[in-house]
């Protein structure tokens, strides 16, 4: 049985374009999928503390060593990275904030990087430890960044999903939306024909 992961990363829990567009997609491969099973995790709603002392603390801390606090902080993580682990198909609603991801899905990908987990270093480099994983990433845009210097959020989504190992990541873009009705229409528009191609 397939299993779909969708994570939706927007920072506003209602209206979100980037999430109306990852639930379309995930319809959609729901639909040429029968019995598929989808999980949803939303980044907003079920927030993740960012980074500090004590989340490093337990990250780097063996098992054996952890106190009770770092355990339960360590276990959050291990469940996001078997989640991620389980899914066969990955949708990711990335709205493009500032030029960047939304600081919810950096912070789930902070917990979901650790060493000998999900990625490790060889002596020929770095080596992820998620494979066999097809990635759609929605990202939605109120201007037109694809394809030009400005556009750092493509670059660094696929640098790090492929840091984990995920290497067969596919882009659906909308892109404008912020430019007038007439723009946002055919952002949607050439978004959902990508969905609508979509395998």
């Amino acid at each position: 049985m397939t299993t779909i992961l969708q994570l939706n990363s927007a920072a506003r829990s209602q209206g979100a374009n980037s999430t109306l567009l990852a639930n379309e997609l995930a319809a959609k491969l729901q639909q040429a999928n029968p019995g598929a099973k989808l999980v949803l995790r939303d980044l907003q709603a079920d927030a993740l503390p960012h980074l500090d002392d004590a989340v490093l603390g337990a990250f780097f801390t063996p098992a054996e060593q952890r106190t009770p606090g770092q355990a339960a902080i360590a276990a959050r993580s291990d469940a996001l990275i078997d989640e991620l682990q389980a899914a066969d198909v990955i949708i990711i609603g990335a709205p493009m904030y500032n030029f960047g991801i939304s600081s919810q899905l950096k912070t789930y990908f902070d917990w979901i990087a650790r060493a000998g987990v999900t990625f490790r270093y060889t002596a020929n480099g770095p080596e992820g430890l998620v494979k066999g994983k097809k990635v759609y990433v929605v990202a939605a845009r109120g201007g037109k960044y694809a394809g030009t210097p400005a556009d750092s959020h493509t670059p660094h989504l696929k640098t790090f999903l492929g840091f984990i190992g995920i290497t067969d990541v596919e882009f659906i873009y909308a892109e404008g939306l912020n430019m007038g009705p007439d723009a946002a229409g055919a952002a949607l528009a050439s978004a959902r024909e990508a969905i609508a191609a979509a395998a």
